[in-house]
């Protein structure tokens, strides 16, 4: 059984309903507290192409951060997204949930059933 990969954050309603469904369907998982633990540029790379998004599209546009580094700017590249994303890790969408090759955003909850 293939394990799944959660970045999680205790705190957020979503991403602990999600990771109960992991749970009550007794998978095998592991918690990447990505706001505690840096990421890395191949990191945020390789859930975005599983997640088969763009970068801009997993930003949460209602933070502080998003507004005060002026995020909505369209001449900002994918690699400046993912520079901001890592020095502000709240601005990434939550929860991620990956299983193997294969990603979903928790939003809602229930996206994780696609992955069971």
């Amino acid at each position: 059984m293939s394990k799944f990969l959660i970045y999680h954050n205790p705190r957020c309603s979503k991403s602990r309903q999600a990771l109960k469904i992991i749970q009550d369907n007794n998978c095998e998982y592991t918690i990447k507290l990505y706001l505690e633990e840096t990421l890395t540029i191949t990191e945020i790379e390789d859930v975005l192409l599983k997640l088969k998004m763009e970068p801009r599209a997993l930003l949460r546009i209602g933070e502080e951060d998003y507004k005060s580094n002026n995020l909505k700017n369209l001449e900002l590249s994918d690699q400046d997204i993912i520079n901001f994303m890592i020095k502000f890790p709240k601005l990434i969408e939550r929860p991620i949930i990956i299983k193997d090759l294969d990603a979903v955003l928790g939003r809602p909850p229930e996206n994780v059933n696609n992955l069971i």
